[in-house]
C-alpha cells in the first residue's frame, strides 16, 4: 500500500520563481542629511519601487536647532565629503536634505552648496531650499504663508532667502523649538498651518526636512482650498524630477501639476 504520507523530497527542493526575465532596474538617489535626521522612512515614501536611498549624515555638532547650527549644516567641505562617501553605488542625483542648512546664507549659501556637491562628484545637486523655489515656480506661488519649528531667528533666516527669490512671506508662525523636532505630532503641524494662513497666501510652505508631513499634505490642501508644500516633499520632488520620474504621493498638488516633459 502507498504511503500518501510521503512526499517526493525533489518535489520539495524546488522552488517556484516568477517568470522574471531581467533582474529589475535600480536608480539611486543620494541624501546627505543633518547629523539630527530622524526620518528617513518619510524620504522613503516618496521614492518609487525600483528608487532606492543612500543616506549618509554631517558631522554632529554640539549645539540647538539655531542659526550657529544651520551654519555648522552648510560647510561645504562637509558636504563635499559626504557627498564622496555616497559615489560608490553611482547616484544619478545628490540631494542635501536640510531646510535650513540650505537658506541660512541666502541664495549664494545655496549656490555654494549645490556647486559643492557637483565639485566632489556628483552628476546632479539639489538642495531643499533651492527644491523650494522651484517647486513655487512650479505651483505658481510668489505669496506663500510659512510654518516652522524654529526659533524666530532661523525662521526670519527662511523669510530673507525667500525675499531674495521675490518670493513674499505673508505670515509666518515658528513653533521655537532648539531640539527633538522630529517628535513634533501631526496635530502640531495642522494647528500650525491653520493658523499661518492667511487668504492672501497662495502657499503655504513647512520648513524642516526633521517635521513629518507625508499624510497631511493632501488633507491640509483640501481642507485650505490651495497648495501645501514641505521641506522633505519638496527635496524628493526634485531630486526625482532630476531624474526623470515623479515622487509617489496621494493627491499632493505639487505632484500631480508636475509636467517632467518641462524638467
Amino acid at each position: 500500500m502507498a504511503d500518501h504520507g510521503s512526499r517526493d523530497t525533489e518535489t520539495d527542493n524546488v522552488v517556484e520563481i516568477s517568470a522574471l526575465l531581467e533582474t529589475p532596474w535600480q536608480s539611486g538617489i543620494g541624501i546627505v542629511a543633518p547629523y539630527d535626521f530622524a526620518l528617513d522612512r518619510e524620504l522613503w515614501r516618496w521614492a518609487p519601487d525600483d528608487v532606492s536611498l543612500y543616506v549618509t549624515r554631517l558631522p554632529f555638532v554640539p549645539v540647538p536647532v539655531t542659526v550657529d547650527q544651520a551654519s555648522a549644516l552648510s560647510d561645504v567641505d562637509n558636504v563635499a565629503r559626504a557627498t564622496r562617501d555616497l559615489l560608490a553605488p553611482e547616484p544619478l542625483v545628490v540631494g542635501y536634505a536640510c531646510a535650513s542648512g540650505s537658506f541660512v546664507h541666502g541664495v549664494e549659501g545655496e549656490r555654494r552648496l549645490r556647486e559643492s556637491i557637483l565639485d566632489a562628484g556628483a552628476p546632479a545637486s539639489v538642495t531643499t531650499s533651492g527644491a523650494l523655489i522651484s517647486a513655487l515656480a512650479t505651483i505658481d506661488a510668489s505669496r506663500i504663508a510659512v510654518v516652522t519649528p524654529y526659533v524666530d531667528s532661523v525662521t526670519e533666516r527662511l523669510v530673507s532667502y525667500l525675499a531674495e527669490h521675490d518670493i513674499e512671506t505673508v505670515s509666518s508662525v515658528g513653533l521655537g523649538l532648539l531640539n527633538h523636532i522630529w517628535k513634533v505630532a501631526y496635530s502640531e503641524v495642522v494647528q500650525a498651518v491653520r493658523d499661518a494662513d492667511r487668504p492672501e497666501a497662495e502657499a503655504v510652505f513647512i520648513s524642516c526636512t526633521n517635521v513629518l508631513t507625508y499624510d497631511i499634505i493632501a488633507p491640509l490642501e483640501r481642507m485650505l482650498g490651495k497648495p501645501v508644500i514641505a521641506a522633505n516633499q519638496v527635496t524628493m520632488w526634485a531630486a526625482l524630477r532630476a531624474i526623470g520620474r515623479l515622487p509617489v504621493a496621494h493627491g499632493q498638488h505639487l505632484v500631480d501639476t508636475t509636467d517632467l516633459t518641462a524638467a
